[in-house]
């Protein structure tokens, strides 16, 4: 098997990082179940995170999807990046610098949705205004702030892992598809990032949800939408 760079890095490691990044972004769509399962939750007002937490009956499943999708996207991240940085030590060109930003950011979105999964909320803010009260008082777990701060830094890592590697793709010539394709999604991605730290806002002020989880899940599916195409782009250009 030929190891010539592949995207920055070999093609026997393009495979498997093609397939890890594949299956989290699948992993990562887990919360499209709420559609046929009876979760009790409004997705066009809810946290998507609020499917996972304590007091949900399937809060189990999705807590495992979330992990799964997490470990995946970390572990294809850090192949990726390990790939890359290996050359600064070689004879091949050093690594191209916005390829290992994009590719510390997935590394870095896959850990904190691992984490996610284990610092769940304990109730639903959004829809019991009991648990939405307590969080105002700080007398919730200390699981609520721990779990605003690792969505937080997922949603950092993918952002810097969406831009930063669609500008390389076009940059570079590499990732034809996401060359391609690639400039749209983030458009959307910072579109609907606005729309959801928006309400965000707003809900924390009390003014309502305005629509928080509409903003939001389509913040995750554009997210699992790229890591779709980065998986895609990865493997097609290992195959040529």
């Amino acid at each position: 098997m030929s190891t010539e760079p592949v995207k920055g890095f070999s093609a026997r490691s393009a495979g498997p990082v093609a397939l890890l990044i594949g299956l989290g972004a699948a992993a990562y769509t887990a919360w499209v179940l709420e559609v046929v399962l009876s979760t009790g939750l409004n997705p066009i007002e809810t946290y998507v995170s609020e499917l996972a937490a304590q007091d949900q009956p399937l809060g189990g499943l999705f807590r495992a999807t979330d992990f799964t999708a997490g470990v995946l996207a970390f572990a294809g991240g850090l192949l990726a990046l390990a790939g890359l940085l290996r050359r600064a030590g070689g004879r091949r060109p050093g690594p191209r610098p916005w390829s290992v930003a994009g590719w510390a950011g997935v590394t870095l979105f896959g850990a904190a949705t691992a984490a996610d999964a284990w610092l769940p909320l304990s109730c639903t803010p959004t829809v019991d205004p009991v648990c939405a009260a307590r969080e105002t008082a700080g007398l919730v777990p200390a699981t609520h702030q721990a779990h605003a701060i690792s969505s937080s830094l997922a949603m950092t890592g993918a952002l810097v892992g969406i831009v930063a590697l669609t500008f390389a793709a076009r940059r570079y010539g590499r990732h034809a598809p996401l060359a391609r394709r690639g400039p749209a999604l983030v458009v959307l991605e910072l579109l609907a990032t606005v729309w959801t730290l928006s309400a965000i806002a707003l809900f924390t002020a009390g003014r309502g949800t305005w629509a928080l989880g509409a903003g939001q899940r389509l913040q995750v599916l554009f997210v699992a939408l790229w890591l779709g195409l980065l998986a895609h782009s990865v493997h097609k250009e290992r195959r040529t």
